[in-house]
């Protein structure tokens, strides 16, 4: 299923520690209201955007500089029928060092093609992702909402 699901990857000037930073500063780059812990192994925090997305994640995998991963133990997507698509699902941040730079590989396992959801979720993790945590990472300063 990994193969099918959506990922995206980019490389940065900055070392692993401060991408892993930014990951985990969710506040910072993940558009929308997020309550409860972000940083540590076992949190779990709830993201909120507008009426069309509510989920709960805990984290699962927390090691530093290396892989920070996310599972999905709740969800309600307003804009598609089956409003529980995310539940299950992971999200999982890779940091590897690659000649010199810093490469963050973003996959959200279990969001595939098939998933109604999969073409807007798609297209707003690369918002986000692609977007606001690489200029996160690379500026160091928190992003404005990415769907204002």
């Amino acid at each position: 299923m990994k193969k099918d699901s959506f990922t995206t990857s980019f490389t940065v000037d900055q070392t692993p520690e401060e991408v892993f930073n930014a990951i985990n500063n969710v506040r910072g780059w993940w558009s929308g209201e997020v309550v409860g812990d972000t940083n540590k192994p076992g949190a779990e925090f709830t993201y909120r955007y507008q009426n069309m997305h509510k989920s709960t994640q805990q984290v699962t995998e927390f090691v530093s500089g290396k892989k920070v991963v996310w599972h999905v133990t709740d969800a309600e997507l307003t804009f598609v029928k089956d409003k529980a698509e995310w539940i299950g699902t992971d999200i999982v941040f890779e940091i590897a060092r690659k000649g010199g730079k810093t490469e963050l590989r973003f996959t959200h396992v279990g969001l595939v093609p098939a998933f109604e959801c999969y073409g807007g979720c798609s297209g707003a993790w690369g918002a986000l992702v692609d977007g606001n945590l690489r200029n996160l990472i690379a500026t160091g300063k928190n992003q404005p909402d990415a769907f204002a």
